[in-house]
């Protein structure tokens, strides 16, 4: 029930938007759509928590051996949280930015969210698929339709690459459905093929699902569409991008590409840490040199993906318990700084850092939001992305690879690089002199403050009091882990 729900309710308050004319009535209704979605889902971790509640399945296209299963599990719990939270912030956010044909603008981001959902809850390999091209399309014609001066060319080129990573996951997809025994598209189905495929087979499958996921990420080197993106689209749809959307692919590594290929994830282990730090590295060294607020961020963004990738790489509990967390507070982090991005431009005129400057006196407000989320953002302890990193460090200090050494100093020069543009960024835009630009602005309004504020509260709450967001995903760490544990120490034949 509340899999259907978390669902239906976006998709079909977000097809009912096309036929709403006013658009303070149209932003009303997706507002409202939003918060529905957020109690079921809250519901769904409270109230509803019984299993009967958390689960559904029925025929689909039973001739192909597919039916619509949705379950809400372990890493599914918490990011259909982080959906469900991020789009009511969103919209409260940009509550005052007016938009042409509102109602095509709003039903495509309420349509992208269900297609999230679906993608987070399903239980079916063509019905992941199906969600998962879902979620994309809204997305394309968001950022074509809404986007800046360069939308089609940057549209383009998201959509070229995204389409060759979800064709080359369709192309996994058929073929460990060709190996199951029953013909079926199920979950379990495509985790009973784990033992019978041999070598060169998870090979195969595993760096076409493994593209296709760090495509989606994005992971260096293919990372190019996203800055692009990022700067293009309009900043609501940058928010579910990189808030939501990024984590897509982490979650296809854990849910699909370990379980199903779990010997090939295991041997490709310590070429893709050292490609992810690599990422990291060349990410945070461009953010430096930037000027532009928004490809910094979209940089910055980059560099915390990678770190997540190396994380899930360590193929420990604490380093996947680590990213699952990360996951949630990197989505909540990133989505203040655009809300901060989002007002600077809109109220100056401008995004070129070297063109701000003592925002703190004319925006009092706004800079302590600012500086909070900054410091969040390069975790600092008693926030939330300080518990995940942890994790993370220490998953890779105590991974099974004999370069552990090595690969915590480099992610830890990467948390180095990562303060040092982020606090620069803070200290040329909110501090120093006040310019011609800075001197006319005033501060943010309530929709803001109440979006910003909730963040704040995230960050704190998550910061102190983790141990609730990591009790979701203990089981599925725990039999992820269990898989690499038995390809690392086979037992011996007596």
């Amino acid at each position: 029930m509340i899999p259907v729900l978390l669902i239906l309710v976006p998709l079909l308050t977000g097809l009912a938007a096309f036929i709403l004319k006013n658009e303070k009535t149209v932003r009303s209704w997706a507002l409202f759509s939003s918060l529905l979605t957020l109690a079921v889902s809250l519901a769904g971790l409270t109230l509803l928590k019984d299993a009967k509640y958390m689960a559904h399945q029925c025929e689909w296209m039973p001739a192909l051996g597919s039916s619509f299963s949705v379950k809400l599990d372990g890493v599914g719990l918490i990011l259909t949280l982080l959906n469900a939270v991020s789009f009511p912030l969103i919209f409260i956010a940009t509550w005052n930015t007016s938009y042409k044909n509102a109602r095509n603008f709003f039903a495509l981001m309420l349509l992208g969210q269900a297609g999230m959902m679906g993608v987070f809850l399903g239980m079916d390999a063509l019905l992941f698929y199906f969600f998962w091209e879902l979620a994309l399309i809204p997305m394309y014609f968001l950022c074509s339709q809404w986007g800046g001066e360069k939308r089609i060319a940057v549209t383009i080129k998201f959509f070229i690459y995204t389409f060759v990573g979800s064709l080359l996951m369709l192309i996994a997809i058929l073929f460990v459905y060709s190996k199951t025994t029953d013909r079926s598209f199920s979950l379990q189905s495509f985790y009973d093929v784990a033992v019978t495929l041999n070598s060169k087979q998870q090979n195969l499958v595993f760096w076409l699902m493994f593209a296709a996921f760090a495509i989606k990420m994005p992971i260096f080197p293919l990372h190019t569409w996203q800055p692009d993106t990022y700067e293009q689209a309009p900043t609501a749809t940058t928010m579910a991008l990189s808030g939501v959307m990024v984590k897509m692919g982490v979650f296809g590594i854990i849910r699909w590409l370990f379980p199903i290929v779990s010997g090939a994830s295991f041997q490709w282990g310590d070429f893709i840490t050292p490609l992810a730090i690599i990422g990291m590295i060349y990410a945070s060294l461009i953010a430096l040199r930037q000027d532009d607020l928004k490809r910094l961020v979209a940089y910055s963004s980059i560099a915390h993906i990678g770190l997540l990738c190396a994380g899930l790489f360590t193929q420990n509990t604490s380093g996947i318990q680590g990213v699952m967390i990360q996951m949630f507070s990197h989505g909540i982090n990133i989505i203040g700084l655009w809300i901060v991005v989002e007002w600077i431009e809109r109220n100056t005129g401008t995004r070129k850092i070297s063109e701000l400057g003592g925002l703190a006196q004319t925006a009092p407000a706004l800079a302590i939001f600012f500086v909070i989320i900054a410091l969040a953002n390069i975790a600092l302890p008693l926030t939330n992305a300080f518990v995940g990193e942890f994790l993370i460090f220490n998953g890779i200090l105590s991974s099974y690879t004999q370069y552990y050494v090595w690969f915590t100093v480099m992610a830890g020069v990467c948390i180095i690089l990562a303060a040092a543009y982020t606090l620069r960024m803070v200290r040329k835009v909110a501090y120093g002199n006040v310019n011609d630009i800075t001197s006319k602005v005033t501060d943010i309004r309530f929709n803001e403050k109440l979006a910003l504020g909730i963040i704040v509260i995230l960050i704190f709450w998550i910061g102190v009091f983790p141990q609730p967001m990591l009790d979701l995903t203990n089981g599925v760490t725990e039999s992820i882990v269990n898989k690499f544990e038995v390809i690392r120490y086979p037992t011996v034949p007596k």
